[in-house]
């Protein structure tokens, strides 16, 4: 008798009992300073270049635009990293500084000097040329870059000092990540150090999953602050003997550590999530409640 052929992979096949374990690439997000911004850093050092035989006056005109033109490609690389954390994020505040904004203006002073620098050498200088071509870089510079958040996103309802104590939290718990990543790369062995950023991303779903709920904060700080910080320690312990003895042993103990830790923080996540999930379910209730005890048939 013929017989319907089918497996885990095929597109009606049932639901595994336990989550699929996470490709290495997942999560994985393009550095938002591309090219594009990174290339702003090359005007400068060509402005200085090229003003080496205009003089002692020239000279200082092209050193002090090449500066201003420098800290803008700086401050637009790093306000492109903090819109895109921004983005990523369901509940996110404005950035404290508009460093895209602030780049543009920079931007635009910048040029106005450089194109001043061709300008003071001529017997009748005008400000007017300079000017025009420094507002035209302002206003170019922020059509292509845009402009930074201007507004909390999801802040509704959610108590502002509730959220400080989860950033202090977060903060404490991303530099413990950071130590994590910064120790691993002394092991030099490439496949620890995937391990290592698979369970960063666990990780940080828990961080994600409570800068949207604040209220998950009590339950994970323990897992976000002394259990990151045991794994930052012993992250630093493992790189140091392994990079000296390449033992196996110690290789397969830490990536024991790694999986225990991934589940559990995992864990807490899903609960976390089946937390929320009981809240509005509740929520919904005595509402419903409510709308029959005043007459409002509900379907």
């Amino acid at each position: 008798m013929a017989k319907r052929f089918g497996g885990k992979y095929s597109p009606d096949a049932a639901e595994p009992d336990q989550p699929l374990p996470r490709s290495q690439f997942d999560g994985a997000r393009v550095d938002p300073a591309g090219a594009r911004s990174n290339l702003l850093f090359l005007p400068g050092v060509l402005l200085v270049f090229l003003s080496l035989n205009d003089g002692a006056i020239g000279l200082s005109i092209a050193l002090i635009a090449a500066a201003v033109l420098t800290l803008a490609a700086w401050l637009l690389r790093e306000g492109l990293r903090a819109q895109a954390a921004y983005d990523a994020r369901k509940v996110a505040r404005r950035p404290a500084f508009p460093r895209k904004m602030a780049a543009s203006v920079l931007t635009g002073i910048g040029v106005t000097l450089a194109a001043y620098k061709g300008e003071h050498s001529l017997p009748d200088p005008s400000l007017i040329a300079p000017f025009l071509y420094g507002i035209a870089a302002l206003v170019l510079h922020s059509v292509s870059f845009g402009f930074d958040p201007l507004k909390n996103k999801g802040m509704e309802g959610v108590d502002t000092f509730q959220q400080d104590r989860v950033a202090r939290v977060v903060d404490e718990a991303e530099k413990h990540l950071r130590a994590m990543s910064d120790a691993i790369v002394r092991a030099g062995d490439r496949k620890i150090e995937a391990r290592v950023e698979t369970f960063q991303k666990t990780a940080r779903d828990l961080i994600r999953t409570v800068e949207e709920d604040p209220r998950d904060l009590t339950a994970a700080r323990k897992y976000l602050v002394v259990y990151l910080q045991g794994a930052r320690d012993a992250t630093i312990k493992f790189a140091d003997v392994y990079s000296r003895t390449r033992d196996p042993k110690a290789r397969a103990d830490y990536v024991a550590l790694l999986d225990d830790l991934d589940q559990n923080f995992a864990a807490r996540t899903r609960k976390s999530l089946l937390d929320d999930r009981s809240d509005m379910t509740v929520e919904i209730e005595v509402l419903r409640d409510r709308l029959k005890r005043e007459g409002v048939r509900v379907k």
